[in-house]
């Protein structure tokens, strides 16, 4: 399954981008997946991906548009957050200490701890692209009604 949202660069839609993402797997995979722990990972991950791209990279332009795709293969979730920013030098990125108060980069870190795979490209095709993937699991009847049978 793939699809695809264009969306304003505005928090205000940010309901609505997740309320897409959530509906497309929750059509594809039905009760397959524990939604209520895999949509709080989910949310999480788009919150810092779609929000880091309206407040830095369109800096307060709502008109240039974010274009968020899905693919979903078997259990396989591949999403990509494609912006017209600047893009952001990942050379100059330094995660956050635990001992020192630092205001930012907690984003990257968090989608690194919540996603399988997290890669970022600079200027590919106009834009800059932050690729998410991870692999859903089943729940637990899923698994343990295949050991049964």
């Amino acid at each position: 399954m793939k699809s695809e949202l264009h969306v304003p660069s505005d928090l205000k839609y940010l309901n609505v981008v997740e309320s897409w993402l959530l509906g497309c797997l929750q059509t594809e995979l039905g009760e397959s997946v524990d939604w209520k722990r895999q949509s709080n990972r989910l949310r999480l991950v788009l919150v810092e991906a779609y929000s880091n791209v309206v407040r830095h990279a369109h800096k307060e332009q709502p008109q240039v548009p974010i274009l968020i795709r899905l693919e979903l293969e078997q259990r396989d979730l591949a999403l990509e957050v494609w912006d017209k920013g600047e893009g952001y030098d990942m050379s100059t990125y330094f995660p956050p200490s635990p001992v020192e108060k630092q205001e930012g980069g907690y984003g990257w870190l968090i989608m690194n701890r919540l996603m399988d795979k997290v890669e970022y490209e600079l200027q590919v095709d106009g834009g800059n692209c932050l690729k998410l993937e991870a692999s859903l699991p089943e729940t637990p009847e899923k698994v343990e009604e295949k050991v049964n049978n």
